[in-house]
């Protein structure tokens, strides 16, 4: 795996890059629909906010911005990038949106999008390559040494539950509720290589980790590595894996905000790690925040502890105001907490479905929210029948 890692390419520390994974949908049910290579074959894009790309089906694109130093950057680029979409996605007849997870769509009716890598990970997945519909997003920390990248992607694991809670949009699956916060992730922990880095001294550990995988013919490049936070040698950065695909640009926005001055005060401080014990926490710490979300439980295997992760992300969120205050990026941060009192982007679904009493209505909402901003609710029942969880939608 040597040669296919590369060299760590040195960026500008603290530099971002964020990606989301965003749904195509009927405009007639809101369904997922099979859209993505007709939509991008008739995309006329210069590319000056981003890149626009296909993924595993047809029924995911995912959009990435430029590299930028700051989060209001982010946010122009998303924002464009919106803009670009929604002027296609009309001429197209389809909806686009957010979400971790699509309501009630059906995996077997997926198609694998065309291309040698897609197919070799259908060949090697068989079905969970169509239950891989699931829409994330990653943000990327620039790092402007190989060892710095390796300490903050262990670092960055600790607060891994934090931004599955306060990114989760995934509470339906096949029409039910999951009574989950997050059901996205579960398809994510399928995948063998999924997890926890584990612990490891510098780069050159990493790269000892990797042959080693390698030799025992687990992994033959990074890509196979489906960990929760992982370094991106060919960009520089190191990459938060774990979040769903918020419902707008501006949740996502504050997403960055956190992981770019959380990164800020990690690298400031250098708290000592404890890797070794974290190993024991994480998947029932991650499990705890899919499942509850802010009211999760967590594990401290440092205190032999147990702490709410609302109060932990309250605690955090106000440790990082002076971070946030010199990377300028106060006021997007500031929009979490809201998000930690409860009033995330999962209960906003539901409350959707309270108001509609059918899931179609709720994905007609997220596509409106997408691409035009939050969408007023009249409290009237839409075009759509009642669909009671657990039924298709038609």
């Amino acid at each position: 795996m040597t040669q296919a890692l590369g060299e760590f390419r040195h960026s500008d520390a603290l530099s971002l890059g964020v990606e989301l994974e965003l749904q195509l949908v009927s405009r007639r049910d809101f369904d997922l629909t099979r859209a993505a290579t007709d939509l991008l074959g008739s995309l006329k894009y210069d590319g000056c906010f981003g890149e626009i790309k296909l993924e595993i089906t047809e029924s995911m694109i995912e959009i990435s911005t430029q590299p930028q130093t700051t989060v209001d950057a982010i946010a122009a680029d998303l924002a464009g990038l919106r803009d670009t979409l929604r002027i296609h996605a009309e001429r197209n007849n389809i909806g686009i949106c957010g979400g971790g997870a699509h309501a009630f769509h059906r995996w077997p009716d997926r198609r694998i999008c065309p291309g040698e890598r897609f197919d070799v990970l259908y060949q090697r997945y068989g079905y969970l390559a169509k239950q891989f519909t699931v829409f994330g997003q990653h943000i990327h920390i620039g790092c402007s040494s190989a060892d710095d990248a390796i300490w903050l992607t262990q670092a960055l694991g600790v607060y891994v539950p934090i931004f599955i809670a306060l990114s989760a949009s995934s509470p339906f699956v096949d029409g039910e509720d999951t009574l989950f916060q997050s059901a996205r992730l579960n398809a994510v922990s399928a995948f063998p290589l999924s997890g926890q880095c584990p612990p490891l001294a510098d780069w050159a550990d990493f790269v000892r980790h990797c042959e080693f995988l390698q030799a025992c013919g687990i992994a033959a490049s990074i890509k196979d590595l489906y960990w929760d936070v992982r370094p991106k040698p060919e960009f520089g950065t190191v990459e938060i894996r774990v979040c769903d695909t918020p419902l707008s640009i501006e949740q996502a926005a504050a997403l960055t905000a956190l992981a770019q001055s959380l990164s800020r005060w990690l690298l400031r401080t250098r708290p000592p790690l404890s890797t070794e014990r974290q190993v024991h926490a994480a998947r029932f710490n991650k499990f705890q925040a899919c499942r509850y979300g802010m009211a999760a439980q967590i594990s401290d295997p440092v205190a032999c502890s147990v702490r709410s992760l609302g109060d932990s992300t309250c605690e955090l969120l106000d440790a990082l105001e002076e971070d946030a205050r010199e990377l300028g990026c106060a006021h997007w941060l500031a929009a979490l907490r809201a998000v930690a009192a409860g009033g995330g982007d999962a209960a906003w679904l539901r409350a959707r479905w309270q108001e509609y009493g059918n899931l179609n209505d709720v994905v007609r909402a997220c596509s409106d929210r997408l691409l035009n901003g939050a969408v007023k609710h009249s409290g009237k029942k839409e075009k759509f029948a009642q669909q009671q969880p657990g039924r298709q939608a038609h």
